[in-house]
């Protein structure tokens, strides 16, 4: 008797089942793991889980429109692909894999300061608006470097990630000595920032000993002029969780903001994005673009981001999994899935496109029992 077909991947869950058993278990546990107990980490997923949509019904949705713009780029949908370190764990296609699927999709891609393959390599692959992650150094002079290559290379914006002043505790990595493997190292630095990574010791993350060694936790809103006077391409801050830092940061001009906890891998206990999400919203009142990541699973989550403020959301993890299963080809899936899932749950709330939807989409967040932490 022949083996049955196997089943067809139709949600990220599906992608994220596959890919488990195709990920080296210590690479697997860095992708999927969070900081603390992962409760933050849990809760990002599940506070999408206790809003509630209000259909409205005899609209048009013969044809729905999920295009916007993004810092004045047009993209195909309101997904964009958050800044990852080092694909290569999961493909040997690396960030090329990635930045070919986010073009074939009209999607967004933020490329990590800490990408496997070269800037300038990806921004000619690219076939869509490419916007790069920072992060700031102790060494000026090499974030300056990466600074002038970005906006030399066409990236689009630059988005300054500003919860990382140190690496969080992430217990699955230090029980694992997480390190770098062979031939994936970071490709916009020589050996001067790449040192240590592929080494590894018991009770210590590789990585987390390296951000310990060359981030500058010294950096401050002060310091946002002098990154100013380095280039002229728009500046977005990453990890913006309250009111007040969104005020702050659209009083200074900035252009954008993420709201994000790092997908549940910095401070475990902080706020999940999404019910960050509409103070930022409110406090910024239009002064800069808001973004959102962490938790997001679904095209519905997507929607519900949407009518809560967010321009557009950043997905991470799910990524992954699709260049685990079958790089490039695996990522667009991904895209694809959430695209064709939004595009439906659009149709059936009776929105036609991205401008009509509004706060009055919502019900007011159910309760429900908190996300139980997971301990390994």
């Amino acid at each position: 008797m022949s083996a049955p077909a196997p089943q067809p991947l139709v949600t990220l869950d599906d992608y994220r089942t596959a890919a488990r058993g195709l990920v080296e278990p210590s690479a697997w546990d860095y992708i999927d793991g969070g900081s603390g107990d992962e409760t933050t980490l849990h809760e990002s997923e599940a506070a999408y889980r206790r809003h509630r949509l209000r259909p409205r019904v005899l609209v048009d949705v013969s044809r729905c429109d999920t295009r916007t713009t993004l810092l004045g780029s047009t993209v195909q949908l309101p997904v964009g692909i958050a800044p990852m370190a080092f694909h290569g764990l999961v493909t040997p296609e690396a960030e090329l894999a990635c930045v070919r699927a986010a073009g074939e999709a009209g999607a967004l891609m933020v490329v990590s300061t800490f990408s496997g393959t070269p800037l300038e390599d990806l921004a000619r692959a690219a076939g869509g608006p490419l916007w790069m992650q920072l992060y700031v150094f102790r060494h000026r002079p090499t974030t300056e470097t990466l600074v002038r290559r970005a906006e030399a290379a066409g990236y689009r914006a630059l988005v300054v990630t500003v919860d990382t002043p140190r690496m969080a505790r992430r217990p699955r990595d230090l029980r694992n000595g997480f390190r770098l493997p062979p031939g994936v190292t970071p490709a916009n630095f020589g050996s001067e920032i790449s040192a240590g990574l592929h080494a590894g010791t018991a009770g210590a993350s590789a990585l987390g000993t390296h951000a310990e060694r060359h981030h500058d936790a010294a950096f401050t809103w002060d310091d946002l002029a002098w990154l100013r006077s380095l280039t002229s391409l728009p500046i977005v801050l990453k990890g913006v969780l309250t009111a007040e830092d969104a005020d702050r940061a659209a009083a200074l001009g900035v252009e954008a903001i993420v709201v994000s906890n790092h997908g549940g891998r910095q401070l475990d206990g902080a706020v999940t994005a999404l019910e960050a999400l509409p103070e930022v919203v409110a406090a910024t009142a239009g002064r800069c673009e808001v973004l959102v990541d962490g938790g997001i699973r679904r095209g519905t989550d997507v929607l519900v981001a949407l009518a809560l403020g967010a321009r557009a959301v950043l997905v991470g993890r799910p990524v992954l999994w699709g260049m685990a299963v079958d790089g490039a080809d695996g990522a667009r899936e991904v895209l694809s899935v959430l695209g064709a899932e939004l595009e439906n749950a659009l149709a059936l709330c009776g929105r036609p496109d991205l401008a009509s939807v509004d706060a009055d989409l919502l019900r007011a967040p159910q309760h429900t029992t908190p996300a139980t932490p997971h301990h390994f």
